[in-house]
């Protein structure tokens, strides 16, 4: 390589060690920001539940607290990181990548976030015909001066309303309802996935089933018509099984009913000993 050429590169890499950090620069405002980084990357997770790993897509959103002296944080080092925890995640691993956020952009607190479906058997309660259900995910860790993990799911299942039961000469009106379950566990403690499900789906009227045939039909239209509920009456239920589980420390449930015969929702929500992050 011609000594010319050498030069050039000398001085190419050179500069770019020297480039200026604008991030690094003294804040002059001296106000602290609670949360600063990237939401809304699409990447790819495999995740474990109960024995069970299922590879899905992610969305992640990742985020550090940053003091008043500070313009700005590190943003390049979130993907980073990312990129870096490769193989079967759980909650524990999440919460080891929330702690190596918090060490590796020199923060007080670090947050994390991912987002991702999750499928269950199901098998068809007549025909005995399986097939697939998916139920969405959300799991939350921070850690520092506050440091708690919080595991989310929506269930989907079916409502049937006990007044339109009682004062109707034929049938009651039914819908599709979605329960949200939003707990945080005693130390030591843990949930599945696949359990988490079945707490909620049991306290609707009855389930749902992707694969189902005419027997089925009827058994869980006979079902739901046997076990009216309120949202009201579904959310107490919800926030029963969870007050007698030693398990959850604290929680937020809810239940929306997408109404069949009204242009508008109906929903109700409980919360015990919950504070957000």
């Amino acid at each position: 390589m011609p000594l010319t050429d050498q030069l050039d590169r000398f001085l190419v890499a050179n500069d770019l060690k020297n480039l200026p950090d604008v991030q690094s620069e003294v804040g002059f405002r001296g106000l602290p920001i609670h949360r600063v980084g990237v939401t809304h990357v699409r990447y790819p997770v495999k995740f474990s539940s109960s024995g069970n790993a299922q590879s899905t897509t992610g969305l992640w959103e990742m985020a550090v607290s940053l003091s008043g002296d500070k313009r700005g944080t590190h943003m390049s080092r979130f993907l980073e990181i990312l990129s870096e925890f490769t193989g079967t995640q759980t909650v524990d691993s999440l919460q080891e990548m929330c702690a190596d956020i918090k060490d590796r952009l020199a923060a007080e607190d670090a947050f994390l976030t991912v987002e991702f479906p999750w499928f269950i058997e199901k098998v068809a309660p007549v025909s005995n015909r399986p097939g697939k259900l998916d139920f969405d995910v959300k799991i939350s860790v921070s850690t520092g001066i506050s440091t708690a993990t919080e595991v989310s799911i929506k269930v989907p299942a079916t409502s049937l309303c006990p007044c339109s039961k009682q004062i109707s000469k034929y049938g009651a009106h039914n819908q599709r309802c979605e329960l949200t379950l939003s707990v945080r566990f005693a130390d030591g403690e843990m949930i599945s996935l696949e359990e988490l499900f079945l707490i909620a789906e049991r306290s609707a009227s009855a389930p749902l089933f992707s694969v189902i045939k005419r027997a089925d039909e009827k058994h869980v239209t006979e079902q739901a018509y046997e076990n009216p509920k309120f949202c009201e009456d579904t959310v107490r239920d919800l926030a029963e099984s969870l007050n007698s589980d030693e398990r959850i420390n604290s929680y937020k449930c809810s239940v929306e009913n997408f109404e069949s015969i009204h242009s508008h929702n109906a929903f109700a929500e409980i919360a015990s000993g919950w504070k957000q992050f």
